[in-house]
């Protein structure tokens, strides 16, 4: 009942488009960050609620906030270079971490 009448985004909501990525998801496949896939959705959406909580989350705020997900292939670092990446190229144009 938590979503009823509220708007759900799924992690194909987040592309503008098939051929237009969101930062999140382009941070992903540049970083290497996605492996077998089996996480990957859960990692990009948990990351997108942090990003829009906290503009510059430390690598321990990525961690934490990552913490309900489990990854068996990357190891975790490059899901959380990637998130770093993702925040600096979703941050205003002047605003560098």
């Amino acid at each position: 009942m938590e979503a009823h009448q509220r708007e759900v985004t799924t992690i194909e909501g987040l592309a503008k488009s098939p051929r237009e990525l969101h930062p999140l998801q382009e941070a992903f496949v540049e970083k290497g960050a996605v492996q077998c896939g089996f996480c990957t959705g859960g990692m990009i959406m948990s990351a997108k609620y942090l990003l829009d909580k906290i503009l510059h989350p430390t690598q321990l705020q990525i961690r934490q906030g990552l913490s309900g997900n489990l990854c068996r292939c990357t190891g975790y670092n490059k899901i959380v270079e990637a998130i770093d990446d993702a925040a600096r190229r979703l941050a205003p144009a002047g605003e560098g971490k």
